[in-house]
This record gives C-alpha cells, sequence and structure tokens, in this order.
C-alpha cells in the first residue's frame, strides 16, 4: 500500500527476486479519497522469461487510515483492444457532447 498518490505502482517482484510485472507509464486521471489512475505495463508470463506485449490498466484506490489501497481495475489485454477502447469511447462523446 502506498502514503500517496504519487508512490502507486503496479510494478511486482516475485518472491525470488525477478520482476514479472514492469509499469511503464501511469497517469493519474482523479485524485482525492478515491483515486483513478491508469497504467501501461507488460509482464512475463507463466514459465517464459521476457516481457510480453504492452497491456494497459485502470485502476482505483481508496485511501483509508492513510494510505491507498487497491479497490478495483480492468485490464485491456492489447493495443487491439486499447483501439477499439477508443474508437467506442470517441464516437461516445461526438454523440453525446462532452462535459464541461
Amino acid at each position: 500500500m502506498a502514503e500517496t498518490i504519487d508512490d502507486i505502482s503496479i510494478d511486482w517482484t516475485d518472491e525470488e527476486g525477478v520482476q514479472k510485472v514492469r509499469e511503464l507509464k501511469k497517469e493519474v486521471l482523479t485524485r482525492g479519497a478515491w483515486s483513478t489512475l491508469m497504467f501501461a505495463y507488460q509482464e512475463v508470463g507463466r514459465g517464459e522469461e521476457e516481457f510480453g506485449p504492452v497491456k494497459f490498466r485502470v485502476g482505483r484506490y481508496q485511501k483509508r487510515n492513510g494510505r491507498f489501497s487497491p479497490h478495483s481495475k480492468f485490464n485491456i489485454s492489447s493495443v487491439k483492444q486499447a483501439k477499439q477502447v477508443v474508437q467506442i469511447l470517441q464516437a461516445w462523446i461526438d454523440e453525446y457532447g462532452e462535459d464541461e
């Protein structure tokens, strides 16, 4: 758990010291007691030694007792899927207008 939003990371190393998840980029979408962050990352699959393709994650974090803990997440498993999400969101934004 992290004390500040800036301390939140999805880098992960297993008990043997092998990095399994590598955070590439992080953007903070909202700040506060409930914060939303977006990550670009790579992970090493089971039985593999190399990092795989870039993936994306949107995560919600709740600040409780002075520390942020993960509450929920949505993983986008490929660049192709990310492009689909972007296209659909753009179409909806174009249709329904932008919230200002």
